[in-house]
């Protein structure tokens, strides 16, 4: 079994953990109120994405999320919370460096042996759900499970639907499909981030990713017959049917069951689609553990003028 299949079919563990130490950690997480904008790089940034439109959501107070490197600094927060599953990754200890002493910082990290640890005002050590992988899984979700469980929008059930994901069949046919498109809204529009980093990281796979009204307006267009579309959550009226008469397999809510005859929360979806990435690359004959180009954390060269 490869790392990242090991650490993603203990996700439902982490998550439960996360979950029950949440109230731990509380006086280092955004209190209502604040202004925040969470960051983070690849998959920590998607993350960060899901949890700001969830805070928003929730009333929370004004919460936007960024790419490390492309976080403005001419605006005002209470507090930036930087998700690092390494705690070396450059642009985010960068970030972290500018804002201190002005901006209250808060780092999610998995390795209390990292620069993270003192680059940051305060910080959350999820050790448990760190990861040999270069793909990441488990820390992610376990992060925004943690942050979920903060807003009070975490259950039980979460973590009940991730364990059928993990023991539920993938729909037939959609491993063979030489294309993947996922789809979200509102705080699912990251994890359809989540989904297409994840599968063409694993399997260099053609996958795309987009806020599901957005599909209709133009992405729709290269959708066909040896195709897949996967709705995380609820899919907008009439969406299911469109793609079906593309020819494509559609993955979702069709306004009943799923697709596989499941109804999950969609951060157990997600489950489901690193399962997917994990097969399309044993079927092409690819080690997910080495994909290619890419390294466990992004550790740039510092530049001549810095």
């Amino acid at each position: 079994m490869s790392h990242v299949e090991d650490e993603l079919n203990s996700q439902p563990e982490c998550w439960a953990r996360a979950a029950a130490e949440a109230a731990e950690h509380g006086g280092a997480l955004p209190r209502p109120g604040e202004r925040v904008a969470i960051v983070g790089c690849g998959t920590s940034y998607f993350m960060a994405q899901s949890v700001a439109a969830l805070r928003e959501q929730a009333g929370q107070g004004d919460t936007d999320a960024f790419a490390a490197s492309e976080f403005p600094h001419g605006r005002t927060y209470d507090r930036v919370v930087a998700l690092t599953r390494s705690g070396t990754t450059t642009e985010v200890l960068d970030l972290l460096a500018r804002l201190k002493g002005r901006t209250r910082t808060t780092a999610l990290t998995a390795d209390p042996h990292t620069p993270v640890m003192t680059a940051a005002d305060e910080v959350v050590v999820l050790d448990y759900a760190d990861e040999r992988s270069v793909v990441q899984t488990r820390f992610a979700t376990t992060a925004l499970t943690l942050l979920r469980t903060h807003l009070g929008l975490h259950t039980e059930a979460v973590v009940a639907d991730a364990r059928k994901a993990l023991g539920a069949e993938l729909p037939q046919g959609l491993v063979e499909c030489g294309q993947f498109t996922f789809l979200g809204r509102g705080w699912t529009v990251g994890l359809a981030h989540e989904a297409a980093l994840k599968t063409r990281e694993a399997s260099q796979s053609w996958a795309e990713s987009y806020p599901a009204m957005e599909y209709r307006h133009g992405p729709i267009s290269v959708t066909t017959g040896g195709t897949a579309t996967w709705m995380f959550g609820a899919a907008p009226a009439g969406l299911a049917q469109q793609v079906l008469e593309t020819g494509a397999l559609w993955v979702g809510d069709t306004g009943a069951a799923g697709a596989a005859g499941l109804a999950l929360d969609p951060l157990a979806d997600l489950v489901r689609a690193q399962r997917l990435a994990v097969a399309v690359a044993a079927a092409r004959g690819l080690d997910p553990d080495r994909p290619r180009h890419l390294t466990r954390s992004v550790i740039l060269a510092p530049s001549p003028t810095r």
